[in-house]
């Protein structure tokens, strides 16, 4: 008997949208639901970094997933987060004049509250019908836990300390614990006991003991994720150096995917079904770690209706022996919750 998922329509959930600077204030409309945290990258200016935005923080408080900056507060850029979007000053790294850019916006609760299952209270914008979380506490120190209100086992953890000029770390379970993987870096997974030292739970993370996890005084935020069936997916696959690659399995078909080498130094990448609705010759893929406009991968990755195949002999995703980690959200579930209509490959 088959599994269905809870998930009918993903994009009431996560949905990427494209948009055109105009330099003035800009209504940027079409998301589908209000989000709770905004991801920006100008798709043309190379000078553009990224831009992160949510609920928690506030929507005048900005974060650059590419490089250490400290979080800082500006008044032009995102303003405030609206029924079907979110609304833009005049700051041209989101919105310069007849300039491209895309979003990837997630809904988390559309508000916030405290939770206490952890030894720090932590305060959280949950939605756990799709396992994500936005997390943020201040450090005391030692080596907490965090409460994080999914109900399942996070499967992901992109952290950064607010107020600190470090490195983004990253759990995934593909890597595991014990170490950290670095969003704003090419780096390889690293080793090393004071970050995500123990395994999460179904309601707490740990950070772990390092001053950049758990500094006392420092203030931290998270985008936590969970596995949900039919629309999101965190895992791994093993490059085979073959021309033709590795099949993926998901479950769905994929409307966003990001993926990064961890057994060796390798951009991370991110594609998505509004800049490349058909799978063709040339993937077009923005990089997390860096602040260059849209790139060109030759014959990369197809998405399907139920996973992504591999489709080129290539470091970022394919040498042989290598390992890489994917997160993947469902433009359309193989398998709805009431019916079996699947999504299609194009």
């Amino acid at each position: 008997m088959a599994d269905y998922t809870t998930i009918d329509n993903p994009f009431k959930h996560f949905n990427t949208v494209l948009y055109s600077g105009t330099g003035s204030s800009n209504s940027v409309t079409g998301v589908g639901f209000q989000p709770d945290w905004t991801w920006i990258k100008n798709r043309n200016v190379t000078t553009y970094d990224h831009r992160a935005f949510d609920v928690v923080r506030g929507a005048n408080k900005k974060i650059k997933p590419n490089t250490t900056e400290a979080e800082t507060t500006t008044t032009q850029e995102l303003s405030s987060f609206d029924s079907d979007g979110f609304t833009l000053g005049t700051e041209n790294g989101v919105n310069a004049s007849s300039t491209n850019y895309a979003s990837w916006n997630w809904l988390g609760a559309n508000g916030t509250t405290s939770n206490s299952d952890g030894s720090i209270t932590s305060t959280i914008s949950a939605n756990p019908t799709a396992g994500f979380c936005i997390c943020s506490w201040t450090g005391d120190g030692s080596d907490a836990t965090i409460g994080h209100g999914l109900g399942a086992v996070p499967k992901m953890i992109i952290h950064k300390h607010r107020s600190g000029s470090v490195q983004w770390n990253v759990y995934h379970v593909g890597t595991g614990t014990g170490g950290y993987l670095r969003l704003d870096s090419t780096n390889a997974f690293a080793s090393n006991s004071g970050f995500f030292g123990t395994a999460p739970t179904s309601s707490v993370f740990s950070p772990g003991s390092h001053s950049y996890m758990s500094g006392s005084g420092n203030d931290n935020i998270a985008y936590i994720f969970a596995d949900v069936q039919g629309y999101s997916k965190f895992g791994k696959w093993t490059g085979t150096g073959q021309s033709s690659g590795p099949f993926i399995h998901t479950g769905f078909r994929p409307a966003f995917l990001s993926w990064k080498m961890t057994s060796s130094t390798e951009n991370w990448y991110i594609n998505d079904n509004k800049r490349e609705p058909f799978n063709d010759d040339a993937m077009t893929v923005l990089y997390p770690n860096l602040n260059n406009a849209d790139g060109a991968l030759n014959d990369e990755i197809d998405l399907l209706s139920n996973g992504f195949k591999v489709r080129r002999n290539d470091n970022g995703s394919n040498t042989s022996g290598s390992t890489y980690i994917y997160m993947a959200f469902a433009e359309n579930p193989f398998v709805t919750a009431g019916t079996k209509a699947a999504g299609t490959a194009r």
